[in-house]
């Protein structure tokens, strides 16, 4: 009988402090891969404060946004491209006022870092022939991750998206692409800027034109399950706000103007 009454009060007591020890936990973030590096220093600097560390999330962003979809609990959503965002506003799952964004990107080829060879990237220039017979072109999947959407843009307005298609490398979101470069498994990629600014592992062959394909943008987002949640919101106006600005740049994204 005394066993039974002890393991209730244990029972009860943690009914107790599960929700006190969600209530410490920080905001949890869905954020594009390709913000990886910049969040990482801005999150350190959050719990520096005296905040509870937030918790990050790090892939595609049609990966994600089909996860909170699908119920994951995030409560900021911070997106590589505006579709993705569209996406889950047209089903209800953001704040829509909160939506904002505050950061954008360029999008350049990039080539493993012992090879020297600058690439014109115009209209007609022939990538085809500077992967030789077997050699294929990394960036995200263009059916449903942004740098591969931005990626068939761009090398549809150079002529080029029907030759090189086939020789795409496609992969689950940019720093996979940027991986596949760096190993040496792809001869070229398409990546971000910032993907690029980070790696030792390759160089800028080439900047596409801002004319190529559409503004590279981030949208972020409060999600709805975290609307009454002062914390995520703290956050969010801390990681979309002037303070966290010199980081941004840091990393090499752009303000927006």
């Amino acid at each position: 009988m005394l066993r039974r009454v002890v393991l209730a009060a244990v029972a009860a007591l943690a009914c107790v402090a599960a929700p006190a020890a969600r209530a410490q936990e920080g905001p949890t973030v869905f954020a594009a891969a390709s913000l990886t590096d910049a969040l990482r220093v801005l999150g350190q600097q959050w719990a520096a404060r005296g905040n509870p560390a937030p918790r990050f999330s790090f892939a595609a962003s049609s990966a994600l946004a089909r996860q909170i979809e699908q119920g994951a609990p995030a409560d900021l959503f911070m997106s590589a491209d505006e579709p993705w965002m569209d996406y889950v506003q047209q089903r209800n799952l953001i704040v829509t006022a909160t939506r904002v964004s505050p950061i954008g990107n360029a999008l350049v080829l990039v080539a493993p870092a012992n090879d020297a060879r600058p690439v014109a990237l115009a209209r007609g220039t022939d990538l085809l022939a500077l992967l030789g017979p077997n050699g294929r072109i990394a960036t995200g999947d263009p059916a449903h991750v942004p740098v591969g959407r931005y990626a068939q843009a761009a090398l549809t307005w150079m002529g080029q998206w029907d030759a090189v298609a086939p020789r795409l490398a496609r992969a689950d979101n940019v720093r996979a692409a940027l991986l596949l470069v760096e190993r040496g498994e792809a001869p070229f990629g398409i990546v971000y800027a910032t993907d690029a600014a980070i790696s030792p592992g390759v160089r800028v062959a080439g900047t596409f034109p801002a004319e190529s394909h559409t503004a590279i943008t981030y949208p972020f987002a409060l999600t709805r399950r975290a609307e009454g949640n002062a914390r995520a919101r703290a956050l969010f106006a801390f990681l979309a706000g002037l303070e966290a600005q010199p980081v941004w740049q840091r990393f090499g994204f752009r303000l927006a103007q």
